[in-house]
């Protein structure tokens, strides 16, 4: 299994505003679903923050999202070490492959992978 990005999921009810704030950084949006929208840069593309309201497809909004290569393996070894998985794994009609597991710390992340 292989990282592929890693995006800070920001809380905020004022998502043109940020679109606009990071946009004077170099971002530019990438995705935008009306409660989550991702911005990147345009230089390196994988370098991504999301914007969100709220998850609307899951019980709790995530800290952060990790992209892996394979999404199946990543939930197999969470499963095995008995971590707390916080939302099973599951596809979303949106066009991902994911579930959510929380850190050490408390940390809500969304492990996921494209379909």
């Amino acid at each position: 299994m292989a990282v592929r990005r890693v995006v800070p999921n920001i809380p905020s009810e004022a998502v043109q505003e940020s679109r606009e704030f990071y946009g004077l950084l170099g971002f530019e949006e990438v995705m935008n679903h009306g409660w989550i929208m991702t911005l990147a840069s345009r230089s390196v593309p994988a370098a991504q923050v999301s914007v969100m309201t709220t998850d609307r497809t899951a019980p709790v909004t995530p800290d952060m999202s990790v992209e892996v290569d394979d999404v199946d393996a990543a939930y197999a070894a969470m499963r095995d070490s008995d971590a707390e998985i916080v939302y099973p794994l599951r596809d979303e009609e949106w066009g991902v492959r994911r579930f959510f597991v929380r850190d050490p710390s408390g940390r809500v992340v969304n492990v996921l992978s494209h379909r």
